[in-house]
């Protein structure tokens, strides 16, 4: 065999070793996964002298590292807020792969450039967000927001006579960032990098639950006539509640501000008929930040940024070189609105989901995942000594154990119960931190999770807290 066809062998090798992983992890009992020191150990060594052929590359590369694979893909995976990377993803996605496009604009990838902007389209008519709202494809919710702070930034400073894209922070005048207290931390990543500091913010207060309050947001709003970015949340990362958009965001704006929401999980309950109405108000923020490898179950990656303002989402971000035209000016051009320039073509992905599911396969995935997530959180309640401290309105609920035996002892046993929970590999869920206690996290944020996974789950559960209280 040449070495062009044992390339070519190697393509056939990987998709039949995926597909041998994916059937594996759907019909697993238990996903357990070797550490990472093994892993390394087995991969580790000096740089090869000589190359490798590639269908013992591949072979070498499966049999590595597949043990130490998170069984994030797996039905009962509740760790982290993580879609499943839909098969129909999947296969779109090795295309963009096999394709090699680079998709930063029309002259260098025609194909990417036209079905990003279809989905662009597809992803505000499924939210039900305004049109004329600009969208940009990114890596995730981190850059998402990062991209949406930098509009938000732009704008607001040129507001007051600033251009901040042509002359920078020095001398530029005030802009205030007010924040809930529980907000996530990537909102913060996007403040360090566009120089407006992590803790040169004023945070707001929020309910038990985590919502902002909106006569504290208006006391900040009032305390100061420099304007302000508002940096809200659709879906808290633990209990999953959304800030009250109805009421907070008309406040924002009457002061003269912009409204920016961290929606990376909780925007798709835009797509459901039956819980969209959490998210009333929020249509008329200024800018927003999803994820598709979330809710949306493509690959890895792919997030959204949304800008009401395509303005100044443009100027936030669009970079031109003479070697790449812009004839074509009536049509969207991807790297206008990305910090990206070479960047993976993630609209073919995307594309393929929104197709894939359609309007009502996503508004059932989100209401079936809800559903579920309400069904676990009651079971696990109904055992003797586990505390659920929120009912679940999204897809999250946190969870502690032997809370009537004091806060200490409770972190204790909760630590101890999902370290065995994760040991016994049947489900998987982590750890956080709220109100200053430990929790266990619960995120159902998977298409293949179904209510037989969920009783799995909730029994995989008792036992663990039994087998603990049983070690005293």
């Amino acid at each position: 065999m040449s070495t062009n066809e044992q390339d070519y062998a190697a393509l056939d090798l990987a998709a039949r070793l995926a597909t041998e992983y994916r059937r594996d992890m759907a019909a697993a009992d238990s996903v357990p996964v070797t550490g990472y020191g093994e892993i390394h150990a087995r991969f580790d060594g000096p740089v090869p002298e000589q190359g490798t052929d590639a269908l013992s590359l591949i072979a070498e590369l499966d049999t590595g590292a597949r043990d130490g694979l998170r069984g994030i893909v797996a039905p009962r995976f509740y760790a982290w807020v993580n879609g499943s990377s839909h098969l129909a993803g999947v296969a779109a996605d090795w295309l963009t792969s096999a394709w090699g496009q680079n998709g930063a604009g029309i002259p260098m990838s025609p194909a990417a450039a036209a079905v990003e902007a279809v989905a662009a389209r597809w992803l505000l008519e499924l939210l039900d967000l305004p049109p004329e709202s600009s969208v940009g494809l990114v890596s995730g919710a981190t850059i998402a927001n990062f991209v949406g702070l930098a509009a938000a930034r732009g704008e607001l400073l040129l507001r007051q006579g600033w251009n901040v894209e042509e002359d920078g922070l020095y001398g530029a005048p005030n802009l205030r960032v007010l924040i809930g207290a529980d907000a996530h931390n990537t909102v913060f990543s996007g403040l360090r990098y566009l120089g407006l500091g992590e803790k040169r913010v004023t945070t707001i207060a929020t309910d038990s639950l985590g919502r902002m309050l909106p006569g504290d947001l208006e006391c900040a709003l009032k305390a100061s006539s420099d304007p302000a970015i508002v940096i809200g949340q659709a879906g808290q990362i633990n209990t999953g509640v959304s800030d009250p958009f109805a009421a907070i965001v008309p406040l924002v704006h009457a002061h003269g501000g912009w409204i920016h929401v961290d929606g990376a999980f909780g925007l798709w309950a835009r797509a459901s008929e039956k819980h969209r109405h959490r998210l009333d108000g929020i249509e008329q923020a200024d800018s927003m930040a999803t994820d598709g490898h979330k809710w949306l179950q493509t690959p890895y990656d792919c997030g959204f940024t949304i800008v009401r303002h395509e303005a100044a989402h443009r100027r936030a971000m669009d970079m031109q070189a003479s070697y790449l035209t812009r004839d074509n000016a009536q049509f969207r051009h991807p790297g206008a609105y990305v910090p990206e320039l070479s960047r993976r073509a993630r609209g073919f992905a995307a594309w393929a989901m929104m197709r894939r599911l359609g309007r009502s396969g996503v508004a059932t995935m989100v209401d079936e995942d809800i559903r579920i997530a309400q069904l676990m959180a009651a079971g696990m309640a109904a055992i003797p000594g586990v505390t659920v401290i929120n009912q679940p309105e999204l897809n999250q609920f946190i969870v502690r154990f032997g809370a009537d035996r004091g806060d200490e002892a409770g972190d204790r046993l909760t630590q101890a119960t999902v370290d065995r929970i994760q040991q016994e590999a049947v489900a998987f869920m982590g750890t956080a931190l709220w109100r200053g206690r430990l929790i266990m996290r619960v995120s159902v944020c998977s298409i293949a999770t179904t209510e037989r996974d969920a009783q799995i789950t909730v029994d995989a559960v008792r036992s663990a807290w039994e087998a603990v209280q049983a070690a005293g």
